[in-house]
């Protein structure tokens, strides 16, 4: 059984039965000014999402985002209003979760952190932090060579030959991975038996076809490439064998997965295929009207 909701998570949420769900799983805003969705602090200037000229002949990265050093002295307080904006949710996130449940959250290396102080704020436990190493990423590091070449330094361009201006190429991204506390006096064994919550599917790791072959079982790194379905929905997209891997390994035929932030809906596709039944919520018409689509067929 399915509900999809089409509205502001934040508010939406508060409409959802408290200890009802077994699994949050989402690919929430990273913070990171990628696209407008994702602007989620108030130091904005004409600049950002704006287009240079070589980013209008790029693939990669269509638009403008901030500088890791920024533009003004407001821009460092870009961290903290990310936390800001974590606190508005994670109170409610844990208010719906059953006790002994996970939640799995896709958050983003630069602002994982934040996140993470978030949800423990509200009363999550962290569990751990799981790499997904993924098969290719989008990277354009610029040389500094080629940069003092332009302004015709050639002492620098000779000096600085073979060093970068940019990140190392990212191929890993963190999941997030939290509990909601039992009752205190009992052991996670008791939560087990009245929740059917707490423990996780060893069975299922070991045998799941859908990750790559030479991973070792039941560690945190899991290697997961996204096929061709898995691309063209979204520009945050996520592989769905990624998402049936992190149900089956919470969760049991029958129990409700919630996706506040469900975008094109790979993590309810998951959970429909594995019979498993999902709430998604998206605020965005254009995605909202893809997930109906997506599931219906």
């Amino acid at each position: 059984m399915g509900n999809l909701i089409l509205g502001d998570s934040i508010q939406e949420i508060k409409h959802i039965a408290s200890e009802s769900i077994h699994l949050i799983l989402s690919d929430i805003p990273y913070g990171i000014s990628f696209d407008e969705w994702d602007v989620l602090h108030n130091n904005t200037n004409s600049a950002l999402l704006g287009k240079s000229p070589a980013q209008e002949k790029s693939t990669l990265f269509k638009s403008r985002g901030k500088p890791l050093n920024g533009w003004s002295e407001a821009d460092k307080k870009i961290p903290i209003e990310y936390y800001q904006w974590c606190t508005q949710w994670a109170a409610e996130w844990l208010r719906v979760l059953k006790p002994g449940a996970s939640c799995f959250i896709f958050a983003g290396r630069r602002y994982a952190h934040r996140c993470i102080c978030a949800l423990e704020d509200a009363g999550f436990i962290f569990k751990d932090m799981i790499a997904w190493q993924k098969d290719t990423a989008a990277h354009r590091a610029q040389n500094v060579s080629v940069v003092f070449e332009r302004r015709k330094d050639i002492a620098n361009a000779d000096k600085w030959k073979g060093w970068k201006v940019g990140n190392l190429r990212p191929l890993f991204e963190p999941i997030l991975w939290f509990m909601k506390p039992y009752s205190i006096g009992e052991t996670l064994t008791d939560n087990i038996a009245q929740h059917e919550l707490g423990a996780y599917n060893e069975w299922a790791i070991k045998n799941n076809s859908l990750l790559n072959e030479g991973i070792e079982i039941c560690s945190n790194v899991i290697k997961c490439k996204a096929e061709k379905t898995d691309r063209g929905l979204h520009p945050a997209q996520k592989p769905v064998a990624l998402m049936k891997y992190l149900i089956e390994l919470t969760t049991l035929k029958g129990q409700t997965v919630l996706d506040p932030f469900c975008g094109c809906g790979s993590s309810l596709q998951a959970a429909k295929e594995l019979e498993r039944d999902y709430i998604g919520i998206e605020i965005n018409p254009k995605y909202f009207a893809t997930v109906c689509n997506r599931l219906q067929s």
